[in-house]
């Protein structure tokens, strides 16, 4: 289950809000345009799909980058530990 902080994150990855809490009324926006109530209150929807995107992205560029070193996953491990 996505949280407020998540939300906001996706939404405007680049900062400048703070939120207290987990819903619209502890948002704060410092430095960023501002969203609307209903965009937030959209994004608890959109976020697993979006997550599940960037999740998905990142197995995909970690196995090209391991397919170009050509090594496994357990070797990267071995060499990082």
């Amino acid at each position: 289950m996505a949280t407020g902080s998540d939300v906001l994150t996706m939404l405007i990855p680049t900062g400048g809000w703070v939120i207290t809490g987990n819903d619209w009324n502890g948002v704060e926006f410092i430095e960023a345009t501002p969203i609307t109530q209903a965009q937030f209150s959209a994004g608890f929807a959109q976020y697993d799909a979006w997550k599940a995107e960037q999740d998905a992205k990142a197995d995909a560029d970690k196995a090209a980058l391991l397919a170009k070193l050509g090594i496994s996953a357990n070797e990267a491990k071995l060499l990082l530990s």
